[in-house]
């Protein structure tokens, strides 16, 4: 099978990770001869691609509309003659469908990773003009497949493959005292933590007041925010009125956001949608009990009371409420932090991810 992946770039963001981790998997398992092509530029992801083998391909996309990477496009589908053309998020959904969706020779897989209700009217216009272009929409929840079949995707042509998590090795306490150095914070300080971007999406004016509850009812207790966006300035503006800013700690966008899950107890997350998070994930597998949002997609991986907690979305005194509830309760927590590590390992697997990846793939092609 010769296989294409089209994405915009190969930034460390969660889709990108995704695909990564995919493009791995099938070249650890299959014999398929796999590409990836980044329309706009390459990233940190080009070079973990390329020590496995796999060739990377950057078209340089400079517009909205690029005539010349379009091109670029249209030549290298012609030259390569892909089965199977996969494509992530909006702007590689379009300019793959929109350039090899007439070809019947090649498969066309487009993924959708979030509830996309940021969306113009001319992208969801887009978006309907190329369903007849779609062999499967694949999305990796049940409520971005939900979104899209509100768009006009028949359920036929819907698929869900959720993310795939590595599980990390067992931390350790010498790793965790180093974290907690570099983020000048005392001993024994217990660490809520939110990894990702810092956009209105993910609702973290509620999660500084329920910080500043929250610190009321725990002592030592620090707030670690990692990742960079927008709301940042406003969120350091947030912490000083809170008067709370000498326990919260912004440590910017991080390389490697599983390390960092070492070093925290209790992860956040309030989001008003989302897709699949990666962050919320990587939290699990690392055993870090999370108290999160109830919004379809959080439900998906967090069974409350077992993995975690859910709260009524904006509701932040439970926020404050549950997670003094969970650093207090050692036995309830132990207990979470384990089955969150064996949910993750049972039913969100990079493995398992991949086989169904390459089921999806197989079953297309005996489509004819």
């Amino acid at each position: 099978m010769q296989l294409i992946l089209l994405t915009p770039t190969l930034d460390q963001s969660g889709a990108e990770k995704q695909l990564t981790l995919l493009a791995c998997g099938l070249r650890e398992t299959t014999d398929w001869d796999i590409e990836v092509v980044a329309l706009t530029r390459g990233g940190p992801y080009q070079q973990t691609l390329e020590q496995h083998q796999i060739p990377v391909t950057v078209l340089g996309k400079r517009f909205k509309f690029d005539s010349g990477a379009a091109l670029r496009l249209r030549r290298l589908l012609r030259d390569r003659k892909p089965d199977v053309l996969h494509t992530w998020m909006f702007t590689a959904n379009a300019y793959g469908r929109l350039i090899a969706g007439k070809n019947p020779a090649c498969k066309l897989i487009a993924s959708e990773r979030c509830v996309d209700s940021w969306k113009s009217n001319w992208q969801r216009r887009v978006d309907r003009h190329l369903i007849e272009r779609t062999d499967r929409l694949l999305a990796n929840s049940q409520p971005v497949a939900d979104f899209y079949h509100q768009l006009g995707y028949p359920t036929s042509k819907i698929v869900t493959i959720s993310n795939g998590v590595e599980i990390p090795p067992p931390g350790n306490s010498e790793r965790r005292e180093q974290l907690h150095r570099e983020w000048k914070l005392p001993a024994g300080a217990r660490v809520v933590a939110h990894v990702g971007r810092l956009a209105k999406q993910k609702r973290l004016d509620d999660l500084m007041w329920a910080f500043q509850e929250f610190q009321q009812l725990s002592d030592n207790t620090y707030f670690v925010i990692a990742g960079d966006g927008p709301e940042r300035s406003h969120l350091e503006d947030l912490a000083i009125r809170y008067t709370c800013d000498h326990l919260v700690r912004f440590i910017g966008h991080q390389p490697d956001g599983v390390s960092l899950m070492e070093g925290i107890d209790l992860f956040w997350l309030g989001s008003d949608f989302e897709g699949m998070s990666n962050s919320l994930m990587e939290a699990m597998a690392a055993g870090v009990p999370a108290v999160v949002s109830d919004i379809p997609a959080n439900r998906e991986l967090v069974v409350p009371g077992v993995t975690g907690e859910l709260f009524p979305l904006g509701n932040k005194t439970a926020i404050a409420q549950l997670s003094d509830r969970l650093l207090n309760q050692p036995d309830v927590y132990d207990r979470m932090s384990k089955a969150s590590v064996e949910r993750m390992r049972d039913e969100f697997s990079v493995e398992r991810m991949v086989t169904r990846h390459r089921e999806l793939y197989l079953e297309l092609l005996n489509e004819g």
